[in-house]
Formats: C-alpha cells, structure tokens, sequence
C-alpha cells in the first residue's frame, strides 16, 4: 500500500465504539485521509509511504472539536471579569462591541483564536458572531475546520440592523461555503431572550429547507428561565417546542437549569447539547447534568464558549474540568469516565455539529484530523492508561503535532499556517487601543 504519512506513535485511541486503545499500532494518510491502522510491524513492512514520523512516547487522538465559542472575542479576553453574566454582557461586553466590533476585529480576533486553539488540539470550532464570513476566510486560510453561525438578535448592531437583514447576510454566507471542504454554516439565534418569535418562525422554515445546525444559548440562567416564564408563560426549551425548533438540528448550548421533563423531550428530540463548565463556573451560571443527559442518550458535546468568559480556548483544560464537575454534580466518582469526556470533545462535537461521517475519531475513511500529545512529561508520567492520562494530568502544552486532513498545521509545537509574532504583534495593538478607551 502506497501512503503519504505513516505515524508510529506508542498508542492511538481512536474514540470507537468499543473504546479502544490501540498499543503499538501505526497510522497511514493517503489524500488526506486515513487509510490504515495497523500493527506496528505490519506496517512497516506492507505500506511504503514518502513520510514516515516516528513518535515514541506519544499518543495519537482525534482533533479536539470546540461545539461553541465567539473565537473573536479574544481580544476582549479579561476585560470585565468576575461579574453576573447580564451585568457582563449589557454593562461591559455589548457596548465594547457596539464600539470596536468590525471586520478588521474580527479577522486579528480569528487569527488570534486559531493560533490558540491549534496549538492546544483543536481543528474545528462552532463559532456565533459577527461578520462570519470574515471568520470563515481566517479559518480556512489557517487550514482548520469551522461551523459558522448565521447570527441572529433583534436590534441593531455594527453588522446588520435588523433580523431580516442578518438573515439575507447568513443566507449570502450559506451559499458561499456550501460545497467548501472545511467551512460549514449553522443558524445562530443568540438566544431566547435576545430572539422574537417572528425570526425564530422564520428559521424554523429556513433550516428545514437547508438542513443545518441551529446552535443557540439555552437555559443558560436560572434568570433566563424566569423572564421567559413572565414575558411568555413558558420555559425556554418548551418555547422552541412551540415553535417547532426543538429537533435533531437543536444545538443547545449551556443548559445549567433543566427539568426532568426537559431532558426527556431532549432524548425524544434527538437534539444536541454543549456543556460549558468552565465559563458556566466562572459566571456562575449554574451546573449542566451531563451524567443525567448521557444517561438518557442525549448527545452532551464540550465548548469553551468565548475567551471573555473563560477566559481561554483550551479544550485540554475544559475536558479535565468537564470530567471533575461531572462526577461532582452526579455525586459519583463513575458518572463521568475518562474516555466519556474525551468522546465529548472529539465524535460528540462533530455528531452535534453534522460532520461525524467526516472527523470526530480516527477510523480508516475519515479526515486524517490527528492531535499528537507527547506523554514523555513529568506531568503524566508513568502511563498506565493514555486516556486517563490525556484526560487527567496532560496540558495544552503537550501537544505536539496537529493534522487536519492530512495537513501538518503544528509541527513540533510550531503553527505552520500562521505567523505567530505577527498575529501577537497585532493582538497586542488591540489590547492597547481598547484599554485607553475602556
């Protein structure tokens, strides 16, 4: 067998359904795709590739899936910390983006984002905000996946004045990655609470023509849940039923304040959620029930949410904290296994965001997106199990080696697609100019 790559790591867990973890097995990619996972010796011996790497000590993972962030909002990352989420949002956050958000803040704001989530595993990410279609470009020229959102509120911002205008302009982004080999678009109603019924109607015509993801903060607060009742008599979750939006597209972001009826209709729905644990404690939002929803075959995937509310993109640290909070929430050190939580931010991610028959595990006919961690550290050493490891002990700094479909986008620690001093350079001209007019 002719390859481009053949990959000798000590391990390679696949994230399959049998939760495997493969010793000693080698890995080919041929057109950017995997085409072999064999012993070994097998290997060396049946494929003849042009790259061979040898990766002793080193664990091979699907590449991390971020199922929800705003990647541009890390130029406003620490700007108003340790505040309620609606003091943040309508006394700090929505002004500071009313005044500086325009397409120059979005691309330095993307390339800043990629440049972070590269080098910590992640190769695709389900972002909502302004001017997507600058994101898209940003992460398509670094080589990554992305799920854009087609967002949506009802007043006016520095993107699109009314909802039938950033409809028009999601649709225009629609059209133009349609057939794109990396970029992928979903409808991004902001929430509940910021989203009338009229828009919501019109969506819900819209993505059963287009069959996308409709990715949406829900049930974030116990205060949404209580103006949702006073302005429309119903819960959040019962109001998208209503209108027809609960359904297997449903992307269901945060959901900290759930009902046991709630997650049943979830269950029945075959809808999504992405737990965000880390920016959830942080603004104090609440506790998702990951065990309780897993429990009843709701699909949970893992998102950082934005760096101004987390304040990193880190995957490796979210899935730690997701599977520390699991367990503390369920009250049982078994509620959330190490290979659960590794599976929410790989094959999760990509069944809640469409893309699973593409990436999400390494199995032979999917897109060669591959994260090696090198385990040689004093930190996750010795190994009994990688993925208790991974899960466990490794940091973001172990990654060594990222490819998305076939692509060597971090080689050795390093981006290849992106200019680091520069995008640092520039990153830092934001910080200077928001903080004199903060």
């Amino acid at each position: 067998m002719q390859a481009e790559l053949l990959l000798h790591p000590q391990w390679i867990v696949p994230v399959d359904a049998a939760e495997s973890i493969l010793t000693n097995h080698s890995l080919a990619v041929a057109g950017g795709r995997i085409r072999a996972l064999s012993p070994t010796p097998e290997a060396r011996t049946d494929i003849q590739a042009a790259q061979e790497l040898e990766l002793p000590g080193h664990v091979l993972i699907p590449g991390l899936i971020n199922a929800h962030t705003h990647s541009p909002m890390v130029l406003l990352r620490g700007l108003a910390d340790d505040l309620p989420l609606m003091t943040w949002l309508n006394e700090h956050i929505w002004p500071a983006e009313q005044r500086w958000v325009d397409p120059e803040f979005i691309r330095a704001g993307t390339q800043l984002a990629a440049l972070e989530m590269l080098k910590s595993g992640t190769i695709c990410f389900n972002d909502m905000y302004f001017f997507a279609e600058v994101t898209a470009k940003a992460a398509a020229d670094a080589g990554m996946r992305a799920v854009v959102g087609m967002i949506l509120v009802d007043f006016s911002t520095r993107f699109a004045d009314a909802p039938e205008e950033y409809l028009r302009k999601g649709l225009a982004l629609h059209d133009h990655y349609r057939d794109h080999a990396l970029i992928r678009t979903a409808f991004a109603p902001h929430a509940t609470y910021s989203v009338s019924d009229g828009p919501f109607e019109r969506i819900r015509t819209l993505s059963n023509e287009l069959d996308v993801p409709l990715h949406i903060h829900l049930h974030e607060t116990r205060d949404e849940v209580i103006h949702s009742l006073r302005d429309h008599g119903k819960r959040p979750l019962a109001r998208l039923e209503r209108l027809g939006l609960l359904g297997p597209n449903l992307v269901a972001v945060h959901m900290t304040q759930l009902e046991e009826s709630e997650i049943t209709a979830l269950t029945r729905a075959n809808a999504h959620v992405v737990h965000c644990p880390e920016s959830n404690l942080k603004l104090t939002s609440g506790f998702c029930p990951v065990a309780q929803l897993l429990a009843a075959g709701v699909n949970v995937a893992l998102g950082t949410d934005g760096a101004a509310s987390n304040n990193d993109l880190n995957m490796m640290g979210e899935i730690q904290t997701a599977a520390l909070l699991g367990k503390g929430v369920a009250g049982s050190p078994a509620a959330l296994p190490a290979y659960t939580a590794l599976r929410m931010a790989t094959l999760n991610g990509a069944r809640a965001l469409g893309i699973d028959t593409e990436t999400g595990s390494l199995e032979i006919g999917k897109s060669a997106d591959i994260v090696a961690l090198d385990l040689r550290d004093p930190d996750t050493e010795p190994v009994y199990n990688p993925v208790s490891q991974i899960v466990y002990a490794a940091g973001r700094d172990q990654v060594r080696q990222v490819w998305v479909a076939g692509r060597h986008l971090i080689r050795d620690g390093e981006p290849t697609t992106l200019d680091l001093a520069a995008i640092l350079d520039e990153a830092r001209e934001w910080g200077a100019r928001i903080a004199v007019a903060d």
